[in-house]
Formats: C-alpha cells, sequence, structure tokens
C-alpha cells in the first residue's frame, strides 16, 4: 500500500495519439517534480542497466473538459503535484513555446486536455471522484 498515488486524467474527446502524447507529458511531469517516486534502475540478465519507472501503480481516468478543471479546482485547494496540459500546446513545437502559450491562457479556466496529480491518497481520490477509468 502506498500513502501517495498518481493519476493521470485525459480529455475524453482527444485522438488516441493526442491522448498517449499528453499521458507521456503528464507523466514526465510528475517524475520531475519529484525523482523520488521512480524505484531502481533495471537490469537484464546479461548485466545492462536500464532506467527506473515509477514506483507505484498509475491510473488513468476519462473526463471532459467541466470535469478536468473541477478536478484542478480540487488539486489546488489540497495542494497536490499538479501537471498540466492544455489544448494550445498541441499548436507548439517546443518546451519554451509550451510554456509561454500556458502562460498566456486564463489561469481560471485553463483549456485542459490532461492534468497529472500526485499527492495523499484520501486527496487524489477527491480530485477523481465520479471519473471513470480511462478504457
Amino acid at each position: 500500500m502506498f500513502d501517495t498515488k498518481i493519476a493521470l486524467i485525459l480529455r475524453q474527446d482527444l485522438a488516441v495519439w493526442q491522448k498517449l502524447n499528453v499521458a507521456a507529458f503528464l507523466a514526465s511531469g510528475i517524475t520531475a517534480a519529484d525523482p523520488s517516486v521512480c524505484g531502481e534502475a533495471y537490469r537484464d540478465a546479461a548485466g545492462r542497466l536500464y532506467t527506473s519507472m515509477f514506483g507505484q501503480p498509475v491510473l488513468v481516468f476519462a473526463g471532459d473538459l467541466q470535469q478536468l478543471q473541477d478536478s484542478h479546482c480540487i488539486a489546488l485547494e489540497r495542494g497536490l503535484t499538479i501537471t498540466p496540459y492544455v489544448a494550445a500546446m498541441f499548436t507548439t513545437g517546443h518546451d519554451a513555446a509550451n510554456r509561454a502559450i500556458f502562460a498566456e491562457g486564463k489561469a481560471d479556466y485553463l483549456d485542459l486536455v490532461g492534468l497529472g496529480l500526485r499527492g495523499a491518497r484520501k486527496d487524489i481520490d477527491k480530485a477523481v471522484k465520479g471519473l471513470r477509468l480511462h478504457e
């Protein structure tokens, strides 16, 4: 049993390639915020070393824009680690452009297409309440 929980919430109306892309970016944000979420590196039978991965499960949920915004508000209230991805970021081509276009958005009405959350289990459960696991 883990004290913390990791959840990714993806907007259900995205194309498959967008969902996969957003999920990858959200996971990288959770890791960047706290590298200790990763376990030990992997080593195969020949002794080759591979990178570490999350040391706990990641739950992936689906929701609409309103549900993502509601989860975002709860995450802010509860002080969760938050990794956001907004629709406008699909129009950029690099990290600096992503940050710039994110900063231009309405802070209280983010056009979220994805949200990565990490925090205490009970707080994550509140933030994802009513959402269904992604199929």
